[in-house]
């Protein structure tokens, strides 16, 4: 029998740390794995499969553009792209245009660079971005310098880029620095995602974009993990009064294949001119007809909404577990399919109680040491959410 963890320990870099489960097939909302033992999957490869695995709709699509081509230069027109990019902007920044990358990492580094170009061209001497401490951009050098958790620094090169960092929701903090200094522009996820899903008041991002406006700032918001329905509307700023200058995403919108960028506003829109920026492989054909298809199942069939049907009973039943072991759970924090439970277990504790979950056939995640993340599919059922609970509960009861 093939030892996967043992070449993979020989063969592959050790950047992650693996969970003892080896993968075979996917269906639905579940995961299989070698022995064709079956997980429901609310971890969602980090937020990614916003409608689980294998969706009829989107495997349509993908086989469709596959018959097309897989890949084509930037020098030629993409239709799957171009269309997608409309879409986007008609659903968030109507004024917009969209730059198509990869990865959520890569969209940041095409925000420091639209910044660093929007720096130049204004009259008045603006240096450096304001962040969030604990907040979480990405792992490559630019983005890394507007990462703010310390478990993921290390001895690499910084850039020279001066970034101001404030506590979340602090918003004497956040006033204190703009009238100290001359920030370019504010970056925040309006929920903390690797930062234990926390989210930013209302007032917070209110007082946010009303500096950024008051003061010829660029108001930027990454909502890589939080966007493409992951909280109930199609990006999560939209449930507050805002218009940001500028959009980051990734993760879900590429429906399972690696897709990002950024939306950008008036300010930043005209931007990048040929030869500044780019990357071959995106926008991949494929990932963007597979876009297009995430939007036409979350908009056109509704499932944004159902999802938020099933989010909501979600919340409702976590809520009685933690009336039930107030001692075990101490806070829920979140919105929609993006759910952080504060425990009061030690890491061991909860190491254990992740395990003990996935002997149950259930997949979880755990961030900020000791916070369990849930991050469901849209296509989760309220029998799927039941059975969940139920495994919880017991779990829970044991450890009390």
């Amino acid at each position: 029998m093939t030892d996967w963890a043992l070449l993979d320990h020989e063969y592959l870099m050790s950047t992650y740390s693996r969970l003892p489960l080896v993968i075979d097939h996917a269906e639905g909302n579940y995961l299989f794995d070698i022995n064709e033992k079956r997980y429901l999957d609310l971890f969602t490869g980090l937020a990614v499969n916003i409608l689980g695995h294998s969706h009829p709709y989107l495997m349509n699509a993908l086989a469709t553009q596959a018959e097309r081509f897989l890949h084509i230069s930037n020098f030629f027109y993409n239709p799957p792209a171009i269309r997608l990019a409309k879409r986007l902007v008609d659903n968030t920044l109507e004024d917009g245009k969209v730059y198509f990358c990869s990865t959520g990492a890569e969209a940041t580094e095409a925000a420091i660079k639209s910044i660093h170009k929007w720096i130049s061209r204004q009259e008045e001497p603006k240096e450096g971005i304001i962040v969030l401490k604990n907040s979480f951009h990405g792992r490559t050098l630019g983005a890394l310098r507007l990462t703010r958790q310390p478990g993921i620094y290390q001895d690499f090169p910084t850039l020279p880029i001066s970034i101001y960092e404030v506590n979340m929701n602090d918003i004497a903090g956040l006033k204190d620095i703009c009238e100290k200094h001359h920030p370019a522009a504010i970056l925040v996820e309006p929920i903390l995602g690797a930062g234990g899903i926390l989210p930013l008041t209302q007032q917070f991002l209110e007082t946010a974009q009303a500096l950024c406006q008051e003061k010829n700032m660029l108001f930027c918001l990454d909502e890589i993990q939080t966007g493409v329905g992951r909280t109930g509307t199609l990006f999560a700023y939209q449930a507050y009064d805002l218009k940001p200058d500028l959009i980051l995403f990734a993760k879900g919108i590429g429906g399972g294949l690696p897709l990002g960028g950024i939306i950008a506003g008036q300010k930043l829109k005209n931007t990048f001119q040929p030869g500044d920026h780019g990357t071959t492989f995106s926008p991949s054909p494929l990932s963007a007809a597979l876009g297009n298809a995430v939007l036409d199942v979350l908009i056109e069939q509704h499932q944004l909404e159902k999802g938020k049907e099933v989010a909501d009973f979600l919340w409702s039943e976590l809520q009685k577990l933690q009336r039930k072991f107030p001692a075990l759970i101490e806070q829920i924090n979140g919105r929609g399919m993006m759910i952080g439970i504060i425990t009061t277990l030690s890491k061991t504790s909860i190491e254990q109680l992740r395990q003990e979950f996935l002997e149950n056939g259930i997949l979880i995640n755990i961030t900020a040491g000791t916070i369990i993340r849930l991050l469901p599919p849209l296509t989760l059922t309220k029998e799927e959410v039941t059975h969940f609970i139920d495994i919880f509960h017991q779990l829970l009861a044991k450890m009390e």
